[in-house]
Formats: C-alpha cells, sequence, structure tokens
C-alpha cells in the first residue's frame, strides 16, 4: 500500500513539475504582466512585460518595443527578471533530478539511498523555483495595487491593471511548490520505510540421545 502511495505522489508531483515549469516560462516571457485601457482611446490596449510593452489595436496589429534599459526600470521589474529566470533554472534542474529518483526508473535500482537522494533534492529544488515565481509575481500584483489606488494621482489618468500573465504566474508557483512538496514528501517515506518483518523461525529441534546410550539400555534388558 505504501508503494502505491508513493508512486502515485511521484507521477503527481511530476505533472505538476511540468505544468508549473512550461507556465512559469510563459509568464517569464510573454509581455502580459500589466493591462491598461485608455478611455480616451478605447481602441488601444497596452500590455508590459518584464521584456517589453505592446500596443494591441483594433484592426488587429501589435507593436512591441523592448524596454530601454535594465536600470531604468522600476526594482520590482528588475529583480522580477532575476528570480523568474532563477524559477526556470530552478525547474528544469529539479525535473532532471527527480526523475532518476522515481520509482518506475530502472537507474540506479541497486542504489537505493542514491535513488532517494536525487529525488528528495529535486524535490527541493522544485519547491525553491515555486516560491522564486510565487514572490515577483505577487510583488508586482502589489505594487500595481497600491498604484491604482493612489488618491494622489488624478482620475483621469489611467491605472495599470492585472495582466494575463500575473494570474498564470501565481498557478505556475503554486504548481511547482507542490510538485516540491509531493516529490519530497514521497523521498522521506521511502527513506523511512520499516523494513519486510523477517520469517519465523522454527524452534530447534530437541537434542536426541546419542546412539551409546539406546544400546546400553537394551543390553541392560537382556541381562535383567
Amino acid at each position: 500500500m505504501a508503494g502505491g502511495w508513493r508512486a502515485k505522489a511521484q507521477a503527481g508531483g511530476m505533472l505538476l513539475a511540468l505544468l508549473g515549469w512550461v507556465s512559469s516560462c510563459v509568464t517569464t516571457f510573454v509581455p502580459l504582466w500589466k493591462s491598461l485601457n485608455l478611455d480616451l482611446n478605447e481602441l488601444e490596449v497596452w500590455t508590459m512585460g518584464l521584456w517589453q510593452v505592446c500596443v494591441a489595436r483594433e484592426e488587429g496589429a501589435v507593436e512591441c518595443r523592448a524596454h530601454s534599459s535594465f536600470l531604468a526600470l522600476p526594482a520590482e521589474l528588475r529583480v522580477s527578471r532575476l528570480l523568474m529566470c532563477l524559477s526556470n533554472g530552478l525547474g528544469l534542474l529539479g525535473g532532471l533530478l527527480a526523475a532518476p529518483g522515481l520509482e518506475g526508473w530502472r537507474a540506479f535500482e541497486e542504489k537505493p539511498g542514491l535513488k532517494r537522494r536525487l529525488l528528495l533534492t529535486g524535490g527541493v529544488a522544485l519547491g525553491t523555483a515555486g516560491m522564486a515565481t510565487l514572490a515577483p509575481v505577487s510583488w508586482v500584483a502589489y505594487n500595481t495595487v497600491l498604484d491604482f489606488w493612489d488618491d494622489t494621482v488624478p482620475d483621469i489618468v489611467p491605472r495599470w491593471e492585472f495582466g494575463e500573465a500575473t494570474f498564470l504566474g501565481w498557478f505556475a508557483g503554486a504548481f511547482l511548490a507542490a510538485a516540491g512538496l509531493l516529490l519530497a514528501c514521497s523521498a522521506r517515506s521511502t527513506g523511512t520505510a520499516m523494513p519486510p518483518a523477517s520469517t519465523c523461525h522454527q524452534p530447534p529441534a530437541a537434542p536426541r540421545p546419542a546412539e551409546g546410550h539406546h544400546l546400553h539400555s537394551k543390553n541392560a534388558d537382556l541381562v535383567i
């Protein structure tokens, strides 16, 4: 029963890791972290990402422009770039480390301790990748809320709102964190499993009397 639970947990963890890593990569590069609708010109929708700003017009044309300077970006966007790239690298590394540690993987079958350590290390890397995704997305979302409700800005000035990548990033971070937790728990369960019960030993047979003793008894009967 314990082995079946571990196999299901590992399969679910790897599936969540794949979904989270792909979603994190998409979140990193799409220019949909913020969205801006202009009341004066409703035919244009502005979007912003970590690498570029785009404007979509009603006729379907989309024009994008990369950020001019890394140092000119706000602090949350600069840190978000670094953390999202770190998350993508850790997610890939965690998946590669955890794969040989799966129970269905034939690699290192003769070294169960090494398989358990690989699985645990991969789970920790995936959990760290999830935190590295949730932190920048939440920071950018928090600053977006503060700017939207800033009373010092006139109401006529357009406000940035949440983009689709913000929600995708939250899902990606949650998937990666859950994958790391499942893999780490299955690795710990493997390491703390009780050894199989030993077979029952038959009680030792009673010692048989020596052959000389029987012969002596028979000779005594003949004499009598």
